[in-house]
Parts: C-alpha cells; structure tokens; sequence
C-alpha cells in the first residue's frame, strides 16, 4: 500500500524576496508569504489527511498553523525536514556570498553531493535526514494521506532522487513558494506525482532557496 506525501514549500520569507541564503538561520514570512499560507490553508481545509508535519524552523512552522488553524490538525515538527544548514553563507545574498567568501560558495553552487559548506552540511547529509523522515512516515501513515512542510532546497533533491537526476546536472526546474509536490511512498522508494503546482495562488511564486 503507497503512503501519500504531499510536501509543501513554506510561504515566500523577507530574505527570499531579498535573494539571501537562509539555511538554518530564519526570517519570517513576508506579506506575500502570509497570503500564499493561507491560500494553502483554504485548499488543504477540504482535503482529507491524517496527519501534518513541519519542518522546524520558523518560516516552515509557521506556514503548518497557518495550514494547522484551517484543518485542525496538530502539527508535528521534524528537524529532518529542515533546509540544508549552509554555515558561513547564511544571511549572505548570492552576490555577497559570491563577493566574501568565492571559493566556498563556487564549491556549494557546484560541488557535488559530498561537499560540506564551512560550519554547514552537505547535499548528501540532508537528503539522508529527509529520506530517513519520509521513510518513517510511509510506513507509519501506510496507506493513508499527509501533509509535510518543508523547504526549497529540501525539496530539490527529493525531485532529483525520485527521477534519478544527478547532482551535477545544472536545475532546469522551479521550486516555488506554497509550491504543492506530492509523492507517492511506495515501501520507502519515492515516486513523483505532481510538482510545483501552485493554482491555489493568484500569481506565480518566487522560485529561490
């Protein structure tokens, strides 16, 4: 029996609207983001799920009670969901990052999946956590429907893993804010249904990490 996950992209922040690298550090969620978490709210609040779970950093919580006020579901946090911790370039834009630190944020632009960024992690290590998380719960939620928060980085690498996409092919994809993505758990291999669909949105999402 298949477990449906249905993974969402927390609401657009203040520092994805000024293009910098979150990681672990948080911001909270712009207008706009409010808006997108609450236009999930309304979708998810005639879906049936079982459970909902959320990444636990700020902008990723607070778009599961946003979600939480409309269903009444409790949301369970889970740090495997979070974003992949990216250490010395946290706060940093691309072109500060790019500007300060060159060499490290070429690796972790480019590097392949075992490169760990400075006091950070890498692709490899937070794919780990998020497997390990989806595994669980497709085998605890065994045959039924839930909902997970999590985050754009998060997200593109379970895309790659479910399609077989190496790390080193340049993204020729979005991964938009309040993005719906549901994947199918099937005895722990994930398979892809549906990406980035975001019609419960009046406009078209920032597509950053």
């Amino acid at each position: 029996m298949k477990t449906e996950l249905i993974l969402i992209r927390h609401g657009e922040t203040e520092w994805n609207s000024q293009n910098r690298l979150q990681g672990h550090r948080d911001s909270a969620l712009s207008r706009e983001g409010l808006r997108q978490a609450d236009a999930l709210a309304v979708r998810l609040a005639v879906v049936r799920f079982q459970a909902l779970y959320s990444s636990d950093l700020g902008r990723a919580l607070e778009t599961a009670r946003r979600i939480a006020a409309r269903t009444g579901h409790a949301v369970v946090p889970d740090t495997r969901l979070r974003e992949r911790g990216l250490g010395i370039l946290e706060g940093l834009t691309r072109e500060e990052a790019n500007h300060r630190h060159p060499e490290v944020f070429e690796r972790y632009s480019n590097g392949g999946p075992d490169y760990v960024v400075p006091e950070g992690e890498s692709t490899g290590q937070r794919l780990a956590h998020a497997m390990e998380c989806l595994r669980e719960l497709g085998s605890r939620h065994r045959g039924e429907r839930v909902v997970a928060v999590t985050h754009g980085g998060v997200l593109s690498l379970l895309f790659r893993h479910s399609l077989g996409i190496p790390h080193s092919t340049p993204r020729a994809f979005s991964v938009l804010n309040a993005g719906w993505n549901q994947f199918d758990d099937h005895d722990g291999t994930l398979r892809l249904v549906t990406w980035g669909d975001v019609t419960h949105l009046k406009d078209v999402s920032r597509d950053d990490t």
